[in-house]
């Protein structure tokens, strides 16, 4: 079974469907056996009502209201005096034998008749029909009586089709509602109206369930920010120790060995500062997106970071795609701090893996009704067996030259992901590097 509603839908049909056959067949046949009694019930009739001065030259086939609709159905009249002479037979009937009195079933040549016998005070009559028109006439009359029920069942489908619907859209209501969830949103499940009680132990069970994730969650962000914040402070302690004794000269080491530890050591504080803001990022709840410059966030972070540009002699820069106006300020919404923190990232990513001598780009642009930017480098890129990997957390590419912590990447996808925008990483097509876009930010 892959469907509820198709099981629910094909049983209830077929089921239907068959009552309905059962249904039609015995309406089918008790019409047949009341339309036979009615005819037996109007050849009686028939034989009560003819007049005693009925005289041989008279036929029911002539227009006259006592026998008025009686030769449409057939029927075949004759009368015996009280000697036994046949005094009476209708026009064009075939001669039938004179049976007791009572009512039978005969057979003439290949035709079946029912005939009915009366006898009366001075004379018998016989009534008689034939078997072929009786059931002709009763086969009509039960189909007549069936109409009902095949209006019935197309009525009935639509009925259940719209009774499923309606029974099952909690159901559609409840995938809507995870559907439409952040992907990182752990808050209970709440239906709009009256919750089934079918429903209620999924919804229930699933938000036990969310709610000991969210428990688990925050225990280990609450463990990585922790840790992160304890080893901060005594790695800048160390840093400075170091620097101390170099200056001072208590610590000497040949070639490049001080230098190398200092570089271990600035990675080190590098990485424990990324899971920090990492920490702060997933431990961030929903906020509420406020007007802000996307302009003003870019020339703060290029400002930001150009001395470490410059100390590596790399050109560093902003760029204004297809501005509205000279002062056009691209204004989107977004929340600020977590805006500032992506392109610090991206821009921070770019000047660690750009050789000396390189440039980046830092490129706002509008697309339709949305904004966003990218930031273009020209060092050596990412193999493209690789690109599908790099937002992965803590996941560096083979023989990277930078110094990095495989944090940065993913720390920006985070935030483009809680402002609905979308984070691509690809190769330069015409020349060298690497261009990180995120686009989708709503416009202001």
């Amino acid at each position: 079974m892959t469907s509820i509603r198709r099981w629910l839908l094909g049983w209830l049909i077929f089921g239907l469907a068959a009552a309905s056959l059962v249904a039609g067949y015995g309406i089918f046949y008790t019409a047949r056996e009341e339309a036979s009694e009615l005819f037996d019930y109007e050849l009686r009739a028939v034989a009560l009502s003819l007049p005693s001065s009925l005289e041989n030259t008279e036929s029911v086939q002539h227009t006259r209201p006592d026998f008025e609709g009686i030769s449409d159905d057939r029927i075949v009249i004759a009368i015996w005096d009280k000697d036994g002479i046949l005094v009476y037979q209708s026009l064009s009937a075939p001669e039938l034998t004179r049976f007791p009195a009572g009512i039978r079933t005969i057979e003439r040549g290949e035709r079946h008749w029912r005939v009915f016998g009366l006898q009366q005070a001075g004379r018998f009559v016989q009534v008689a029909q034939p078997v072929s028109v009786r059931e002709d006439l009763a086969l009509r009359l039960a189909l007549r009586t069936l109409w009902p029920l095949w209006l019935l069942i197309p009525v009935t489908i639509v009925l259940v089709l719209f009774v499923v619907a309606r029974g099952l859209a909690p159901i559609g209501g409840l995938s809507r509602a995870l559907a439409s969830r952040s992907i990182d949103s752990l808050d209970p499940v709440h239906l709009e109206g009256r919750m089934p009680d079918e429903i209620r132990p999924l919804v229930e069970a699933l938000n036990d369930l969310l709610q000991r994730l969210n428990v688990a969650s925050q225990a280990q962000r609450m463990f990585v920010a922790d840790a992160a914040h304890e080893l901060r402070s005594p790695l800048a302690a160390l840093k400075l120790q170091l620097q101390a004794a170099v200056r001072d000269g208590s610590l000497v080491a040949r070639d490049q060995t001080l230098d190398r530890i200092e570089g271990r050591l600035n990675r080190l504080i590098h990485l424990v500062q990324q899971l920090l803001t990492l920490a702060r990022e997933d431990a961030q709840p929903a906020t509420s997106m406020t007007p802000m410059s996307l302009r003003r966030v870019g020339e703060q972070s290029v400002g930001d970071f150009s001395l470490l540009a410059e100390a590596k002699g790399i050109d560093l820069g902003l760029e204004l795609f297809a501005p509205r106006t000279p002062d056009d300020a691209y204004m989107v919404l977004a929340e600020q701090h977590g805006l500032g923190v992506l392109l610090d990232n991206l821009v921070d990513n770019a000047i660690r893996y750009t050789p000396a001598g390189g440039k980046i780009d830092v490129i706002l642009k509008r697309d339709a009704d949305a904004v966003g930017f990218v930031v273009v480098d020209n060092g050596p890129g990412i193999p493209d067996s690789e690109l599908v990997r790099v937002l992965d957390r803590f996941y560096r590419v083979a023989d990277a030259e930078g110094q990095g912590s495989g944090l940065g990447l993913a720390i920006a996808s985070r935030i483009a992901g809680r402002h609905r925008a979308t984070l691509t990483v690809r190769n330069n097509v015409d020349a060298p590097g690497l261009s990180v876009s995120v686009t989708g930010l709503q416009s202001r």
